[in-house]
């Protein structure tokens, strides 16, 4: 992901495997081989229908951890992470760790020899429904320096959605440090919650403040508004608006997936 180039001029569509509830969390159902087998489907259905890029992430893991999760969440992930690499090689994979366990995104991501990961809360703090939630990227890139896994990219989130600052900032200066002191590859701005609509000024600024370094969107890109959105922006990440009746954690329509390309295209 740093450096790539990919992002310009086209933009870059990632599409959203949302893992049911993993072993080891409240809701989980007892059935592993459904689970995968649900997310291997979802990801037949975007690649089948053009994606090239897809994320993984714990979804279903409510109510999340707000620092470091469980070693069963990781390899349960890592497990199903492979399996999408070995089916879809060509495709590039991001890993997500919710709620920010960024080192346990990273540690998948290498293991499996996926491309970017996503860090919700990669500098700063944010209050959010697990609590204070501070960024983590003293720990994350002394990380990926000691796995020498610079060729992974770090995606990070700006004024992160499900949550609220502790003090009111410019989001030009929350872009600015995520870029400069953070050193995020990509920055990602959303609305308010999963699927809720970005506000257009919000992310001009944002572009304009990242001078250059590729902005994604993270919610609220549907068939209606893909062509507009992209026009302001290097990619977005899509889920809600590409599954059945809208809903997140219903499994991938492919004719939501047909007609959101279709309208970008």
């Amino acid at each position: 992901m740093p450096n790539d180039v990919s992002f310009r001029p086209s933009p870059r569509l990632i599409g959203m495997l949302h893992c049911p509830p993993l072993p080891g969390s409240p809701r989980f159902d007892g059935d592993i081989a459904g689970l995968r087998d649900r997310v291997l489907s979802d990801a037949e259905l975007l690649v089948s229908g053009g994606f090239r890029s897809l994320m993984l992430e714990n979804f279903g893991d409510t109510p999340f951890l707000p620092g470091s999760v469980s070693p069963v969440t990781i390899a349960h992930l890592t497990t199903i992470a492979r399996e999408v690499r070995i089916r879809y090689p060509q495709i590039e994979l991001g890993i997500n760790v919710l709620r920010n366990d960024g080192c346990a995104a990273l540690a998948i991501a290498h293991a499996v020899g996926a491309s970017f990961i996503r860090v919700n809360v990669l500098c700063g703090a944010r209050v959010t429904d697990q609590g204070l939630i501070q960024g983590i990227a003293h720990d994350l890139l002394r990380l990926r320096s000691q796995l020498g896994a610079t060729e992974i990219g770090i995606l990070a989130d700006v004024d992160v959605k499900h949550s609220a600052p502790l003090a009111t900032r410019p989001i030009a200066e929350e872009v600015s440090d995520a870029i400069e002191r953070g050193h995020a590859d990509a920055i990602i701005v959303s609305g308010s919650a999963t699927g809720s609509a970005i506000d257009n000024s919000h992310l001009e600024e944002a572009v304009s403040a990242a001078a250059g370094v590729p902005v994604l969107i993270g919610s609220g890109v549907n068939e209606d508004t893909a062509a507009e959105l992209l026009r302001l922006a290097n990619g977005a990440i899509i889920g809600s608006s590409l599954k059945v009746n809208g809903q997140a954690a219903a499994p991938v329509d492919i004719t939501r997936v047909q007609q959101l390309l279709a309208a970008v295209q």
